[in-house]
């Protein structure tokens, strides 16, 4: 039988007391004055965390631009996408690539280490443990006491990027009066996206993202179909993962007012995309943190869960949430999406 989230959760917990016991305690309630030279982070794994991560990242780089930034990745997506960030000096995959990961990360020291979990995580705290560092800093939770030099106290559900640079406060508080904003590191764009990009005209089109990461994410093929049907004077492009092109392609066809688009093959083509809006209409998904990266106006759809719509909330200035009464977006009333989106289009800011 498969372990539930509680078994988990308790083998996280049992993991961070032993470390507990046996690590050397550390804690610290000074300021770090010294400029550093260097700072490892690690990542979390899912694209909306990586976006979320970027203004500290931007922020670091502009207040410190000799600093080295090092990435621990444990993922290959989020691998590959700091890879292509300019701000970052070097990325590491903390589960594969281990001789380089032990030769150039784990047999040296740096300044800081920052772990942006704010719970107990096994793969986290290991690493965290691991990487030799003057200085470690962290989120408040009990089970981090005596592993960091540093907790940092938030709010609950504070959002996820107010928490990545609530870093600022252990080295640069003035920093936080301005920080860097979302962004995505540059990476190919493929021809037919290219060519794509070339046809449609800047803030005239609405995309429908049918994706979702996680479950009681998604809207059936009906209720995308009927909304793309109450706004006739609308052009809609559809925006989908590569795994559920064939149902991007069904939306796609019946529908006059719907112009084709090619597949994306990276998080920097559809944010390509997403800039030439006029609106985005998504679930609780990547595609709300890389419309903030632009400042695309959203509709997003939002499950009944607290965290998802706070940690995760749209930072674009034009924005409306809707919330299921239900764990699952399929049970948001179709009439509340056209109700909301018309007013969104009829507003004077469109």
């Amino acid at each position: 039988m498969k372990p539930n989230k509680k078994d988990h959760t308790a083998f996280r917990e049992r993991l961070a007391k032993t470390l507990q016991l046996f690590a050397k305690r550390r804690q610290s309630t000074q300021p770090i004055e010294k400029i550093p030279e260097s700072i490892v982070i690690l990542a979390r794994e899912c694209y909306g965390d990586c976006i979320m991560l970027t203004p500290l990242i931007g922020t670091l780089r502009r207040e410190y631009p000799d600093l080295s930034i090092y990435i621990i990745a444990f993922s290959r997506i989020i691998f590959n996408f700091f890879s292509a960030d300019p701000n970052v000096t070097a990325v590491y995959h903390a589960k594969r690539e281990m001789k380089r990961y032990v030769k150039e990360i784990l047999t040296k020291k740096f300044d800081i280490l920052f772990n942006p979990k704010d719970h107990p995580s096994t793969h986290f705290l290991i690493q965290s443990l691991l990487i030799n560092a003057r200085h470690k800093v962290g989120h408040f939770n009990p089970y981090h006491e005596g592993l960091f030099d540093y907790l940092i106290t938030m709010s609950p559900n504070t959002h996820e990027s107010e928490k990545n640079l609530s870093f600022l406060q252990v080295i640069n508080q003035a920093a936080l009066k301005n920080p860097c904003k979302p962004y995505l590191p540059p990476m190919p764009v493929s021809p037919e996206t290219t060519a794509f990009l070339e046809t449609i005209p800047t803030g005239r089109l609405v995309a429908i993202n049918i994706s979702a990461g996680h479950t009681g994410g998604r809207r059936t093929t009906e209720q995308w179909s009927q909304l793309i049907n109450d706004f006739p004077d609308e052009t809609f492009i559809i925006l989908s993962a590569p795994g559920e092109l064939p149902q991007k392609h069904q939306i796609e066809r019946p529908h006059p007012n719907v112009l084709p688009s090619p597949s994306t093959r990276n998080i920097y083509e559809v944010g390509e995309i997403v800039k030439k809006l006029k609106l985005l209409v998504t679930p609780d998904t990547s595609l709300v943190h890389i419309a903030a990266c632009y400042n695309t106006p959203i509709l997003a759809l939002y499950r009944k869960r607290l965290a998802d719509r706070t940690q995760f909330a749209p930072l674009s200035t034009r924005q409306q949430i809707i919330i299921s009464p239900t764990p699952d977006v399929i049970d948001i009333d179709p009439a509340q999406v056209t109700t909301a989106l018309r007013h969104m289009l009829n507003s004077a800011e469109f």
